[in-house]
Order: C-alpha cells, then sequence, then structure tokens
C-alpha cells in the first residue's frame, strides 16, 4: 500500500490552493497505477476539505483503491472494481 502524507505539500508551513495543486499535478501518478493508496488523514496542520478532495480525484485515475485515514482504521472512499 502505498501512502500519501498531507504535511508533503505544505507551502511555508500551511496548505495553499495554488501551490498544493501545483504540487499534485506534479506527483509521479505511476507510482499509483493498479495500487492501493491510503491518504493519511493525520497532519501537522489544518487540512481544507478541498485538498483532500483535489488529491482523491487525481489519484483515482491509477489507484486501484484508495483509503483514508489511519493504516489500522482506513475507511475506503474509493474502489476501481466497483465501478466495472
Amino acid at each position: 500500500m502505498k501512502t500519501i502524507l498531507l504535511d508533503d505539500f505544505l507551502d511555508n508551513g500551511i496548505i495553499r490552493e495554488k501551490s498544493f495543486r501545483k504540487m499534485v499535478k506534479e506527483l509521479d501518478m505511476k507510482e499509483y497505477d493498479g495500487k492501493k493508496v491510503i491518504i493519511k488523514g493525520c497532519a501537522s496542520v489544518t487540512v481544507p476539505t478541498w485538498a483532500y478532495l483535489i488529491l482523491a480525484s487525481q489519484v483515482s485515475q491509477y489507484a486501484s483503491k484508495i483509503y483514508y485515514g489511519e493504516p489500522r482504521y482506513a475507511v475506503k472512499i474509493f474502489n476501481r472494481e466497483e465501478l466495472n
């Protein structure tokens, strides 16, 4: 399972929409192709809802499944197999 940490998207200690979108766009999405991905729910800063939505929408084009939260208590938010 691949893990995405939202702290990796901080710009001067906060998540700014413009720089966040740029960083997401620059991600190598091939890394998530056909994989299970977890977007970790905890971050050192407050994460706006739009950040999760942007990230999940981009990763969903490649990943087989996307989860949110902590690995032990992850919530499935996307499953490619359910779409077919």
